[in-house]
C-alpha cells in the first residue's frame, strides 16, 4: 500500500512519541527489604511467599554475616518476631526456587549477634519476650540470579527423633585381613532426617591393646532395622575371643538430635553372623 510523505511523517512521530514517552516502570524493593521495615510476625505458625528479585543488600547484612560466611547475601529481606515463650523455633526457606540462607540475631546495627543461620532454614533457642531478627536471603549456591520466590514458614521445632540401639554379642572377624564387623538392631522415629551407629572396638590380643573404629549410617522408620559396621583395627589385628564393643548411635532433624549409647562385650568368631 502506497502512504504519502506527510501520512508517513505522521506515524513516524507517533512511533517517536510513543517510545519517548512509554518507558518501563522500574519494580521497587520489598518493603521489608532492610533492618527498618522488618515484617512483625504476630504469632506461630507463620508461613508467606514473597517475591525477592528486586531485594536488595547493605551495610547490615555485612555485619551479620561477618558472624555466619554464608557465601553471599544477596537480595535479603527482615523479619522480626518477639518470642512468648521460651521453645525451640525454626524458621525454614526450603521450599523457596532459589537458593535460600536463613540468618536468626538479637540485637540492632552495629550490634546485632546471631542466634543461627545456615542453608534452606535455621533453629534457635528463643526466649520469652526478645525479639529475634529473621533474615532471608539469596546465598548463591546455586550460581544463578538475585533472589526470587521466597518461601518461609517459622514454628516450633519438632522434637528431636528418640533412637535406642542394641549390639549383637557375637561378632566375627576376618582372619586374613583382621577386620572385625560389629551388627546389632536400631529404633529410631521417622521423623529422623539422618541417623547413623559410630562403634569403637577394642581387644587385648597378647600383650597389646587392638582398638580400631568404624560405623554406618541407618534407616529410621519406627521399626527394628538391622545395622553392622566393619571396624580396622588401627593399632594391630582383631583376633577370635572376647572384645569390648562401644556405640554410640544419633539420630537428628531440625528440632535437634538423640542419642544412644551402649557399651556391650562381644566375642568374634571366624564364622560370620
Amino acid at each position: 500500500m502506497k502512504v504519502s510523505g506527510r501520512l508517513a511523517a505522521a506515524l513516524l512521530a507517533a512511533v517517536t512519541t510513543v517510545a519517548v514517552g512509554g518507558s518501563p516502570a522500574v519494580a521497587a524493593p520489598p518493603t521489608n527489604d532492610m533492618y527498618a521495615g522488618a515484617e512483625a510476625i504476630a504469632a506461630l505458625p507463620f508461613a508467606t511467599t514473597l517475591d525477592t528479585t528486586e531485594a536488595t543488600t547493605d551495610a547490615d547484612d555485612a555485619e551479620l554475616n561477618g558472624q555466619c560466611g554464608a557465601p553471599a547475601m544477596d537480595a535479603s529481606v527482615w523479619y522480626s518476631y518477639t518470642a512468648e515463650a521460651d521453645s525451640l523455633l525454626l524458621a525454614d526457606a526450603f521450599e523457596s526456587d532459589y537458593s535460600a540462607g536463613v540468618l536468626v540475631a538479637t540485637g540492632a546495627p552495629g550490634n546485632f549477634l546471631v542466634q543461627g543461620c545456615g542453608p534452606g532454614g535455621a533453629g534457635w533457642e528463643a526466649m520469652a519476650g526478645e525479639t529475634y531478627y529473621i533474615v532471608v536471603f539469596d546465598d548463591q549456591e546455586d550460581g544463578t540470579g538475585n533472589g526470587g520466590t521466597m518461601s518461609l514458614t517459622v514454628d516450633v521445632a519438632p522434637p528431636a527423633p528418640a533412637i535406642e540401639a542394641t549390639v549383637n554379642p557375637l561378632g566375627w572377624f576376618d582372619a586374613r585381613t583382621g577386620f572385625a564387623t560389629i551388627s546389632g538392631t536400631v529404633t529410631c522415629d521417622s521423623s529422623a532426617d539422618f541417623a547413623f551407629v559410630d562403634v569403637t572396638l577394642q581387644q587385648r590380643v597378647g600383650r597389646f591393646i587392638v582398638r580400631g573404629y568404624g560405623g554406618t549410617e541407618v534407616f529410621c522408620d519406627g521399626t527394628p532395622q538391622p545395622w553392622s559396621a566393619e571396624i580396622s583395627g588401627e593399632t594391630g589385628l582383631f583376633k577370635g575371643g572376647r572384645a569390648l564393643s562401644v556405640s554410640f548411635s544419633v539420630a537428628c532433624n531440625s528440632g535437634g538430635c538423640s542419642e544412644y549409647f551402649d557399651e556391650t562385650e562381644v566375642r568374634l568368631t571366624g564364622k560370620k553372623r
